[in-house]
């Protein structure tokens, strides 16, 4: 009878978190990628690309709901989201502007690469659709700040933003776990704990530094 031989715990351990550790930074690194870049125009205020809005389009004859204008909040823009759906126009509700005396709602919709804002005249049943192109740098920058912390109630109000909601924590929690397995695999290789000592000991005393700088 074949004797089977089983690795040690730990160094099954150790081989099944590198193989975590690589095939999840594979996984991440497009998503690590736009959050990277976009943090460069956001930092420099620089973001090329983008055209000019195009011709608005208008829209006789729009059926608004009764009720749309009592409504406010996560259920208003749902209501919008089904008017806005019949116009042609898909994607994510900013916020939603109303101007009382002219019974006008206007609506940023947002998808990466591309600007719509509907102006609504509920008076006259009227849509008024402009669009403008964005242009990749933007979109990653939309990307970065979305869903984001202002109007949290109203965010994620369309499918892929809520699907991006849902990847940007997963970047969170599987970078954090990057960081860690990191930490194990390089503690494990006694032959790289010096450099790796040092490497550590200058991204704390450059992170602590500008801690520093910043609150004094």
């Amino acid at each position: 009878m074949a004797i089977r031989w089983e690795a040690p715990m730990s160094k099954r351990f150790y081989l099944v978190t590198r193989d975590l550790h690589l095939y999840i930074g594979l996984f991440l690194s497009p998503f690590v990628l736009v959050f990277a870049v976009s943090v460069i125009f956001l930092v420099h205020a620089w973001i090329p690309g983008g055209s000019p809005p195009a011709s608005p389009r208008v829209v006789q004859g729009v059926a608004f709901p009764s009720e749309l204008e009592r409504l406010s909040g996560r259920e208003q823009v749902d209501t919008i989201h089904r008017v806005l759906d019949d116009l042609g126009v898909h994607g994510e509700i900013g916020f939603v502007r109303r101007i009382a005396k002219e019974r006008r709602l206007v609506i940023p919709v947002m998808v990466p690469g591309r600007e719509t804002t509907a102006d609504l005249n509920l008076t006259a049943g009227t849509a008024t659709i402009t669009e403008r192109t964005t242009g990749l740098a933007e979109a990653t920058v939309y990307l970065h700040k979305m869903p984001g912390p202002h109007n949290a109630n109203l965010r994620g109000n369309s499918a892929p933003i809520a699907i991006w909601r849902w990847l940007a924590d997963a970047t969170v929690w599987l970078t954090l776990f990057l960081s860690v397995s990191g930490i194990y695999l390089w503690a494990v290789l006694r032959a790289e704990r010096r450099i790796g000592l040092g490497l550590l000991a200058a991204g704390a005393f450059s992170f602590f530094g500008l801690v520093y700088a910043v609150i004094r």
